[in-house]
C-alpha cells in the first residue's frame, strides 16, 4: 500500500525534482518505508515526473522500489495497492519471455502493459490505483480498481496535468489554485460526501472506479472497463447459491492473506466481519489477531458481539472504547480527507486502525457485504414503501398520515417511532427522491431554509438527483432491490465507505483489505435472483445461509447496529462549546453560503433538545473545519 503522485507538462518546461518530492512528502503516512522519484524531461516531448511513497507489504527488498521501469526504461510505473493474482500473471508472462528483476506485484503490471496495453487492467485482481508512463507513445495512463478501493485524484488545466492519491499531495504540487466549486458544496450537503468525479476544487477530479484515463498532452480520454450486470440472472438453487457464496468468499479471504508482514482483522461482530474472521481462522496456520471498537453509550456499542466471535475462533482479541475526547483527532482527519466529508464513523474507523497498527500492518475487514448482499434497512424500506403505496390513498391520507402528526417525536435517531415517521414521509416521494430523503443529510426543504439567496442562485442548476436517476430509470429488466444495490455500489460504496476506510487506515500506515469486494464474488452476487438476497424482508438471506455453520447464530440474526457515533448527545454535552465556537463564529456565519439565523436556530434547537440535527450539524461542522484548514 502506498501513495502515488506525478506531474506531466505538455509545454516543454522541465519538471523539477523538488516539485515531486514535495508531493511525496505530503503523504509520507501512506508510505513511511521508502520514497522513489522519476523525472523524464524532454524538450520535444512531454515532460513527466512520478513519485511514490511505499508501505512495504510484498517483496520487502530494495529491488521492489518504485517508480519502476521495464528493461530499457521506456515504461515507468507507480502503483498504490495490491495485485492478488500477480503470481499467476507473473508465471504466464515469464512463459512468454518477459524478464523479471523482482518478486513484486508492481513489475507484473509493467510487463502486462507491454503485452496488452491499457487492456492489461482487465487482467488484474486486487485493489489498485496506478500510473504508467509510456515514453514510446508519449502518453500517461491512470487506472483505478473495479469497486474503487484505492483513490486517485487528477488536475488538468491547459498544458499541465498532475495526479495524486490524496488532496494534500495534489495541492502541494503548487499547480492547483484553491478555487472552491460551490456546486460541490451543494452535493456534499445532500449526500454527506462529494460524488465522483467532482471534488471541492475546480478542475480537480476523482477518477471514477473501474476507469482508466489517457493523457497525451492535448486531450484526456476516460473509459470504463468494468461494471456489474444485474440483468443477467443465472439458474441456481438457493442452497447451491449459498454454497457458491461461501466458496467464493473463502477464496477471496485466501487471496488476501498473502503478505510478508503480520495480518489481523477488524471485528465489529456483524455478519460480514465475523464471516471474514471465521474464514481467516480456518485458513491461517497461526492464531489470528482481531480488533474491535466501542462506545460508552450502549446504543452504539457492539463489543459484546465482537467478543463472542473472538471467543468462538480463539483470536487474540483487542478492544478500544471511543470517548468524546476522540474528537481531538478531528484536525488530522480534516487534513487527511482533504475535502468536506460528513461520515462521523470516520472517527472510530481511525481509532480502530490506530490500535490495529500497533500489532499488524495489514487488516482484513467486512466492507462491501451490505452493498453486495443487501444488508441495509433502506433496502427493506424501498420494497415495503412500494407495497405501502398500494394502500388506498384515502386510508393513507385520512388515517395513517393524521395519526403520524399526533404521535410524539423523538430526538433519539434510533427511536423506532421516529424511524417509522421518516419512512412514511419518504413514501410520498418518487423512487429517486425517496432514496435521497432516506440517505441524505439536508433535504430540499431544509436547504431552502438554510441557503443564502446568493448561494441558492449559484447552485440552482446543480441537481443531486441526477446522480441516482440512472439506476432508477430505464432499468425495467432489473428488480427494485437490484437497482438500489447497483446505486449503492456505484456511489455510496466508493464515494463514502471506501474513502473513509482508505483515509483512516492509511493515516495510520495500515493496509485494509476487503474480501467482499473481490470482483468475482461481486459478479456472482449480482447474477443470483434478487429474492436470494432478500426474501420475506430477511436481509442477506443467501449470505446468512452460507455462513450458518461458521459463525454464532446470535451474530447472524442480530439487528444491524451500524458504525455510528453518538455525536447528537455529545453536541448537547461535552462538545457543545466546541460546536458553538466553530459554527457560530463570525467567520463561519459570514462565509456567504448560509443564512446566519438559520445556523443559529439549528444549533439552538439541537442543544436544547427540541430537535435532533446530529447529521446536519456534523456536516456543517466538517465543512467549517475544512474551511479553517484549507482556505482560511
Amino acid at each position: 500500500m502506498c501513495g502515488i503522485c506525478g506531474i506531466v507538462n505538455a509545454s516543454g518546461k522541465a519538471i523539477q525534482e523538488s516539485d515531486i518530492k514535495r508531493m511525496c512528502d505530503a503523504m509520507t503516512h501512506r508510505g513511511p518505508d521508502d520514497e522513489g522519484l522519476y523525472i523524464g524531461n524532454n524538450e520535444n516531448r512531454l515532460s513527466v515526473g512520478l513519485g511514490h511513497r511505499r508501505l512495504s507489504i510484498i517483496d520487502l527488498s530494495a529491488v521492489g522500489r518504485q517508480p519502476m521501469s521495464n528493461e530499457d526504461g521506456t515504461i515507468w510505473l507507480t502503483l498504490n495497492g495490491e495485485i492478488y493474482n500477480y503470481l499467476e500473471l507473473s508465471k504466464d508472462l515469464k512463459g512468454k519471455g518477459h524478464k523479471f528483476k523482482s518478486n513484486s506485484d508492481s513489475e507484473v503490471i509493467i510487463h502486462l502493459y507491454e503485452e496488452l496495453g491499457v487492456e492489461c487492467v482487465k487482467k488484474l485482481e486486487g485493489m489498485f490505483a496506478f500510473a504508467v508512463w509510456d515514453a514510446n507513445k508519449n502518453i500517461l495512463i491512470l487506472a483505478r480498481d473495479r469497486p474503487g478501493k484505492k483513490p486517485l485524484l487528477y488536475y488538468h488545466n491547459r498544458d499541465m496535468f498532475c495526479f495524486a492519491s490524496e488532496f494534500t499531495s495534489i495541492l502541494s504540487s503548487g499547480l492547483v489554485p484553491k478555487e472552491i466549486d460551490q456546486q460541490s458544496i451543494h452535493y456534499y450537503l445532500t449526500f454527506g460526501y462529494i460524488p465522483a468525479p467532482f471534488t471541492i476544487y475546480k478542475n480537480v477530479f476523482k477518477l471514477p472506479p473501474a476507469n482508466f484515463l489517457l493523457f497525451n498532452g492535448n486531450r484526456i480520454d476516460i473509459e470504463k472497463y468494468w461494471s456489474l450486470d444485474f440483468s443477467k440472472k443465472i439458474k441456481i438453487s438457493e442452497n447451491d447459491a449459498a454454497d457458491e457464496t461461501l466458496r467464493l468468499l473463502k477464496g477471496a479471504v485466501r487471496k488476501r492473506l498473502y503478505s510478508d508482514v503480520p495480518i489481523g482483522a477488524f471485528l465489529s461482530g456483524g455478519i460480514d466481519s465475523s464471516a471474514v474472521v471465521g474464514l481467516m481462522a480456518e485458513l491461517s496456520p497461526n492464531r489470528i489477531k482481531t480488533f474491535a471498537i466501542g462506545f460508552e453509550d450502549a446504543a452504539y456499542n457492539e463489543l459484546e458481539h465482537a467478543k463472542r466471535v473472538a471467543e468462538r475462533f480463539g483470536s487474540d482479541h483487542n478492544e478500544f472504547i471511543v470517548k468524546p475526547k476522540a474528537l481531538d483527532v478531528l484536525p488530522l482527519l480534516v487534513e487527511r480527507y482533504g475535502e468536506p466529508y460528513a461520515d462521523s464513523s470516520a472517527i472510530p474507523t481511525y481509532y480502530v486502525a490506530q490500535q490495529t497498527k500497533q500489532f499488524v500492518t495489514v487488516a482484513l475487514n467486512g466492507d462491501g457485504g451490505d452493498e453486495v448482499f443487501a444488508g441495509y434497512e433502506r433496502y427493506q424500506a424501498m420494497i415495503i414503501s412500494e407495497l405501502y403505496n398500494q394502500i388506498p390513498g384515502f386510508f393513507r391520507r385520512d388515517i395513517i398520515d393524521k395519526l403520524m402528526t399526533v404521535l410524539p417525536d423523538s430526538i433519539n435517531p434510533k427511536n423506532r417511532l421516529r424511524r417509522i415517521k421518516r419512512f412514511i414521509d419518504g413514501t410520498r416521494q418518487p423512487l429517486n427522491q425517496r432514496y435521497l430523503q432516506w440517505v441524505g443529510i439536508f433535504d430540499y426543504r431544509k436547504k431552502q431554509e438554510l441557503y443564502s439567496p446568493d448561494f441558492a442562485n449559484i447552485v440552482n442548476s446543480a441537481n443531486p438527483v441526477s446522480f441516482i436517476d440512472a439506476c432508477f430509470n430505464n432499468n425495467d429488466k432489473v428488480s427494485l432491490l437490484d437497482r438500489v444495490l447497483m446505486l449503492d455500489t456505484n456511489s455510496y460504496l466508493p464515494d463514502d465507505l471506501l474513502v473513509k476506510v482508505d483515509i483512516a487506515s492509511m493515516a495510520n500506515s495500515l493496509e485494509a483489505r476487503s474480501p467482499f469486494l473481490d470482483h468475482t464474488l461481486m459478479e456472482f452476487a449480482a447474477s443470483v435472483p434478487h429474492q436470494y438476497k432478500m426474501k420475506r424482508f430477511v436481509k442477506k438471506r443467501v449470505l446468512k445461509n452460507a455462513v450458518s455453520k461458521l459463525i454464532p447464530k446470535e451474530n447472524i440474526y442480530r439487528r444491524k447496529m451500524g458504525f455510528g457515533v453518538p455525536v447528537g448527545r455529545w453536541f448537547r454535552g461535552e462538545l457543545r462549546v466546541f460546536l458553538q465556537d466553530n459554527l457560530l463564529s463570525s467567520e463561519s456565519l459570514h462565509r456567504g453560503y448560509f443564512k446566519p439565523d438559520s445556523i443559529k436556530t439549528l444549533v439552538k434547537d439541537h442543544v436544547k433538545g427540541n430537535c435532533d440535527y446530529s447529521f446536519q450539524l456534523w456536516a456543517l461542522l466538517m465543512l467549517e473545519l475544512w474551511h479553517k484548514k484549507f482556505i482560511d
